[in-house]
């Protein structure tokens, strides 16, 4: 038979999990004292102290590159040596083509805004002849009319009379 089952035992199983987790941790705690009494500890420490400084330097070198970088783009920008950069190289011809485009619009929008200015003055310039083109068939409306009263008027022999007021068309 089974004895140890069969014991009584005045601890509770939580008692128990709680008893081993203290006894765990003095362990833990009696290990660390004397690593730090045989110095073990104060070596790691250094470690990690030196671990950190590294990765400090490193993400100071990182940036450093980075700033440098960026500084290096804008001397090949102005000096145009932005090719060596392979990868502005390998998307130039997007560039290019941006460009293009950019230019073509401008051109064209220059184009249509003379053009528009020319259209305008042209406009006017029709205006005043079509203006001016009524006036002169008036004049010689009233001229060719005049006339040819007159010369009737002459065959059959009457007097005519000017009339009292004039009428002239007043020209630009």
């Amino acid at each position: 038979m089974n004895s140890m089952h069969d014991e009584f035992n005045p601890l509770s199983e939580e008692e128990l999990e709680q008893r081993q987790a203290d006894e765990k941790l003095e362990r833990l705690i009696r290990s660390q004292i004397r690593r730090v009494q045989s110095g073990e500890a104060d070596e790691q420490m250094r470690q990690e102290a030196e671990e950190e400084r590294e990765q400090e330097q490193e993400q100071m070198r990182e940036e450093a590159r980075k700033r440098l970088k960026r500084s290096r783009l804008f001397w090949q920008l102005f000096s145009g040596n932005i090719l060596v950069n392979r990868n502005v190289a390998e998307n130039y011809r997007y560039f290019i083509a941006i460009a293009i485009t950019s230019f073509v619009s401008i051109a064209v929008l220059f184009m249509a805004l003379y053009a528009e200015d020319r259209f305008s003055k042209v406009e006017r310039e029709v205006q005043l002849l079509r203006e001016r083109s009524i006036r002169l068939q008036e004049q010689l409306f009233s001229r060719t009319t005049h006339a040819a009263i007159a010369k009737e008027v002459e065959e059959r022999g009457l007097g005519l009379q000017e009339p009292r007021k004039s009428r002239e068309v007043v020209e630009d």
